[in-house]
């Protein structure tokens, strides 16, 4: 038996997917050594092969989500085309997709009719509001379900607009949701024989990101409002950001953390001083504690307080840029930080894989594919086509290619 690539090694995905969200699911499934086959639509494929950064007409973008997938570019409006989707999904394992709900069927491709043709599909369906229910009709990107999920709502100065952090938080996420549903329902089908449509919505997933404030206003029956509180916790002293001496710092110490903190600071009567003595009472006086902490760190530099912080065991991060990050050794270390080689682009910097297995230490090199770059490979491997065939299909328009 051959060793496998990796812990998906053998499963064969058909990955309708664009943007975000659902690339970041098949993305995490190739680098675990999913075979991935992207399904492009003629003529241009996934739009995110026009966004930037662009050099000579290839998008690191477009690199960066679609890396290790095999593409193939048709025109579904060519009945061969549709044809030619049947049959692939007679032969994988799983089917992902986020098209706004309604628009896979209208392919032909909804869950009862791709169950039809293979009853161990799993099929996948990624969205912003879900597959049903009164706003699933929405169409809507990442802050969309950010907003509706009461999550702005949380973000910013309490007497000042909310804002939107700067990072797909949710898409990325929403992609992780997925591929976990994805890999749960392999292994009951491994059980059971049967496939199932997973329901994934990024709306669902960042509103369990909600991890006190909706039992709070819940148990308090309305009298706790949880919204923005700027740079500090309206639940826990002290958990912030801090003005240091030299920039800004996370800082959070709670329970027992808090009298360690006083020590750090050199002022251990401040664990026992009524305003302080416990979480409450602190939150009482969040300006009191803010006054406090930020006149200690104001007398050292933030070299000299991050070192007592970690003697004394208080969590705490300093609050880097994208590109301290990126040259942080931690992060190159742990791969974190990778990076990759493009044909195009050459070599430059993308986040690593986040999840680690034992058994499969160093990660898998990946391409991110041209448009229609697998259109023979995939037909003739999978399907059986001769070279010619494909060929025909690609001189009548079922099939396209390009250069980038």
């Amino acid at each position: 038996m051959n060793q496998p690539t990796h812990v998906l090694d053998g499963f064969k995905v058909l990955d309708f997917t664009q943007f975000v969200a659902g690339p970041t699911c098949t993305l995490m499934m190739a680098e675990m050594g999913a075979e991935i086959i992207k399904v492009e639509f003629a003529p241009n494929g996934d739009p995110t092969r026009a966004f930037p950064f662009m050099r000579d007409g290839r998008s690191g973008y477009f690199v960066q989500h679609n890396r290790g997938k095999q593409s193939i570019c048709i025109d579904l409006k060519k009945p061969a085309a549709f044809e030619l989707i049947k049959e692939l999904i007679r032969k994988v394992d799983v089917l992902v997709q986020n098209y706004a709900p309604g628009v896979i069927a209208r392919m032909g491709f909804d869950y009862d009719s791709v169950s039809a043709i293979n009853p161990r599909l799993v099929m996948c369906s990624i969205s912003g509001f879900g597959q049903t229910g009164p706003l699933a009709h929405l169409t809507g990107y990442d802050a969309c379900g950010q907003a509706l999920a009461g999550f702005t709502s949380m973000c910013g100065e309490p007497d000042q607009a909310p804002y939107t952090p700067m990072v797909a938080l949710g898409d990325v996420s929403t992609g992780a949701h997925a591929m976990g549903a994805v890999a749960c329902a392999l292994l009951y089908r491994e059980r059971t024989g049967k496939g199932q449509h997973l329901d994934i919505s990024l709306l669902d997933t960042y509103f369990h990101y909600h991890e006190a404030a909706v039992q709070m206003a819940s148990l308090s029956g309305g009298e706790i409002q949880p919204t923005r509180s700027g740079r500090h916790a309206y639940y826990l002293a002290p958990a912030g950001i801090f003005k240091s001496h030299d920039g800004y710092m996370i800082i959070a110490a709670v329970d027992r953390q808090w009298q360690a903190l006083c020590n750090v600071m050199e002022r251990p009567e401040l664990a026992h001083d009524p305003r302080f003595e416990n979480n409450t009472a602190r939150v009482a006086n969040l300006q009191d504690v803010i006054t406090v902490i930020e006149g200690w760190l104001s007398s050292v530099s933030d070299e000299e307080a991050m070192a007592v912080l970690d003697r004394y065991r208080v969590p705490f991060a300093p609050i880097v840029s994208v590109q301290e990050a990126m040259n942080h050794p931690h992060l190159r270390e742990r791969g974190t930080v990778r990076k990759v080689r493009d044909r195009v682009l050459g070599e430059f910097d993308l986040p690593g894989f986040a999840l680690r297995f034992s058994d499969f230490k160093k990660p898998l090199t990946l391409d991110a594919p041209f448009l229609g770059e697998h259109n023979e490979l995939v037909l003739t491997r999978d399907l059986g086509y001769r070279p010619s065939q494909v060929r025909e299909l690609e001189h009548s328009g079922v099939l396209h290619s390009g250069s980038r």
